[in-house]
């Protein structure tokens, strides 16, 4: 029987994917010796809030998933990212792959909130490992199913994904509103001849009083 071992040894953006999406580099290493014909592998990509500090304006910015820090001890549980599928070729000894990983910006989602909210330093990311192993033992197949206890910690470095979404969204965001919404702030922008969005929100603020000055 093969025994794996998962570990997660770099992480870089990729500046050539059509949309925002970095690049895991995953070592894996076959522990006994025997060769490994291919893995069906899949991962699971979970963030643990829980094992890092933060600023008081990250805090601020986290309440809307946490909460108050006063209740971050029952709180702060870990956020699920992406579950992804990786073809793993055959080898013997140990091999490197590449996950990619595409990274929404889309602010309603829970694991894209906790990106946008901190400054810097490091995600902590914990790598879930299922899937099927194919192997041959005296001229046959030989298929065996990963263990759920493989698994791997990361640190995946703020820097990395705000690269990630620089490379497509340099110095903007986005937001998600209802249709009617929508619909609502283009008459605004029209009556006003505003030239971008930008334009059209930061008058809205503006006459709101809430704008800082």
């Amino acid at each position: 029987m093969n025994r794996l071992r998962f570990d997660c040894v770099d992480a870089r953006a990729n500046r050539y994917a059509a949309v925002p999406g970095l690049t895991l580099r995953l070592r894996i290493t076959e522990t006994t010796g025997q060769p490994v014909e291919a893995i069906a592998l899949r991962c699971q990509l979970r963030i643990e809030p829980h094992r890092r500090r933060y600023t008081a304006d990250e805090a601020q910015r986290l309440i809307d998933l946490f909460g108050d820090t006063g209740r971050w001890a029952e709180t702060l549980k870990p956020v699920s990212w992406a579950t992804l599928p990786i073809m793993v070729p055959g080898f013997t000894g140990s091999t490197t792959v590449d996950l990619d990983v595409p990274c929404s910006y889309d602010l309603e989602i829970a694991s894209t909130k906790y990106f946008n909210a901190l400054e810097d330093g490091v995600i902590p990311l914990l790598l879930l490992f299922s899937g099927t192993v194919f192997g041959s033992h005296e001229g046959r197949l030989r298929v065996q199913q990963v263990p759920w206890s493989n698994e791997a910690s990361f640190a995946l470095p703020v820097s990395v994904w705000r690269e990630t979404v620089d490379l497509h969204f340099p110095n903007s965001a986005w937001l998600r509103v209802r249709r009617d919404t929508m619909d609502a702030l283009q008459r605004f922008r029209s009556h006003h001849a505003f030239a971008t969005w930008d334009e059209t929100l930061t008058a809205m603020l503006a006459s709101d009083g809430t704008k800082d000055t």
